[in-house]
């Protein structure tokens, strides 16, 4: 990863670190991951001893414990992620927290808790964006995928629905679980929304004589190919050449303005893709079943097979 990428993903943890200490903590309100594992802990040592243990402290803690359980399932490199993610995710909720003995809202507790958690998805969906992790029950997901077929989603979904209910043991208050649940689902989207938006892809139909000019400036100053097609427009019956291209939603206005800059009578259009996999952008990512010996017996032969196992 590029230092730029450390920069977002540190930019998008600060964003989850401060959603949480001056929005959703104050509340007394336990959410998933590590930083709800983290809160239920400092309620309960503040009720047993009268200190609570920091967040902070328990969330590294419990990420080390994890990755030095993970280190041989989850490899080198999700390691060194997650080390930085949860750096500085105890480093930036250990900062912000004393900062925060109340909540940023005063006597709105469902606006806290909104605001908390759209900012917590966010941070996530950037961080995400840009490879990142902020370990907790990513790490504990990671390791059951690897020896199920619990999807990571699923278990994550599992490990923080689980979190979130403790919360009730603690506080005997249902309100508090509904908020926890409430802040899961806010979470979950806003980070998906982060992440899907960031990575739509468009597809160019374009109808120019300049065809060339214009795929060699996409080929150059966009970085994307171009695919040439042949075509014929019926009502001149003339032969035409098409461009097809393929690019980020974001990389859109920078098409835009290489058309208009070499044919601005150029006719183009612009739909939104679904999905794009493949060399430069993203990875199919799917399990293939292992590929089965050929059966080279003749269909007589697997029709007695068949005959002998039912007897």
């Amino acid at each position: 990863m590029s230092s730029r990428d450390y920069m977002f993903i540190a930019f998008g943890i600060f964003l989850y670190a401060f959603g949480f200490s001056a929005f959703i903590f104050p509340e007394k309100v336990v959410m998933g991951g590590l930083a709800g594992f983290g809160t239920l802990v400092y309620f309960i040592t503040e009720r047993l001893f009268g200190y609570g243990i920091p967040v902070a402290v328990t969330s590294y803690a419990m990420n080390l414990f994890l990755l030095a359980l993970a280190f041989r399932s989850v490899g080198k490199q999700f390691v060194i992620r997650t080390i930085f993610g949860a750096t500085c995710i105890s480093l930036f909720i250990g900062l912000l927290q004393p900062f925060f003995p109340e909540p940023m809202v005063q006597q709105q507790t469902f606006m806290n808790i909104i605001i908390g958690a759209i900012l917590c998805g966010i941070g996530i969906g950037v961080a995400f964006t840009h490879n990142g992790s902020t370990g907790g029950t990513d790490i504990i997901a990671a390791m059951v995928s690897k020896h199920s077929n619990v999807t990571i989603g699923r278990m994550m979904l599992y490990v923080d629905m689980c979190i979130i209910s403790s919360s009730f043991i603690l506080f005997h208050q249902i309100d508090k679980v509904v908020y926890g649940f409430v802040i899961l689902v806010i979470v979950s989207y806003m980070a998906d929304l982060i992440i899907d938006t960031s990575r739509q892809a468009v597809q160019f139909t374009i109808f120019s004589p300049h065809w060339e000019k214009i795929a060699t400036e996409i080929n150059n100053k966009a970085n994307r190919g171009c695919t040439v097609i042949d075509g014929m427009g019926w009502y001149t019956r003339r032969d035409v050449k098409i461009l097809l291209v393929m690019c980020r939603k974001i990389e859109s206005v920078t098409i835009f303005r290489i058309i208009k800059n070499i044919d601005e009578n150029a006719f183009i259009t612009q739909a939104n893709v679904n999905g794009v996999y493949g060399e430069g952008f993203d990875a199919l990512k799917l399990r293939v079943p292992p590929k089965k010996a050929h059966d080279h017996s003749t269909p007589e032969q697997r029709a007695n097979d068949d005959a002998d196992v039912k007897a």
